[in-house]
């Protein structure tokens, strides 16, 4: 089995089309919302990324399949005074689970934020989503709290 792990060329077709399938996948399963992504997305989602500047993809191929997925964008802690990284999406293909892919997705994003000098990686993840957090924890992930007697953070949303 051989893998490749790269950041993603929006402008290149089959890796446009690679990210669009793998999210697409995604969205079907229940911890992506259980829903086909509307077309709209599926047609213009590469182009609005290359559009961003503080948007990077990172894909792993398996003998050549796509096969996972993390889409990220780089913030700014003002706590820090540096540049973070948010994974917004992360994607493992069930048939390619437990092949240590969702590390070699972190190890990437990791190390192009070791580049830019920023301070820290952030995600979120559903409670009910064990085995993602089970290998987020393993890679040194760990729920955010600024005092443990406060709880931990909460990642809300106001959809417009």
């Amino acid at each position: 089995m051989a893998t490749e792990t790269l950041k993603i060329d929006y402008t290149n077709e089959k890796q446009a089309a690679d990210l669009v399938s793998l999210l697409s996948a995604y969205a079907l399963d229940p911890m992506g919302g259980a829903a086909p992504l509307p077309a709209h997305v599926q047609q213009n989602l590469p182009a609005a990324l290359a559009d961003l500047p503080y948007a990077f993809s990172i894909i792993c191929y398996v003998d050549g399949v796509p096969a996972a997925l993390a889409n990220c964008f780089e913030a700014f802690s003002t706590f820090a005074c540096a540049p973070l990284i948010n994974i917004h999406d992360i994607i493992v293909l069930s048939e390619f689970r437990g092949l240590g892919l969702s590390h070699k997705l972190l190890e990437k994003i990791a190390e192009i934020g070791q580049t830019k000098g920023c301070c820290k990686i952030t995600l979120e993840v559903l409670t009910g989503n064990l085995p993602a957090q089970n290998s987020y924890r393993k890679f040194g992930f760990a729920p955010y709290s600024l005092d443990p007697e406060a709880g931990d953070a909460q990642f809300w949303q106001l959809k417009l």
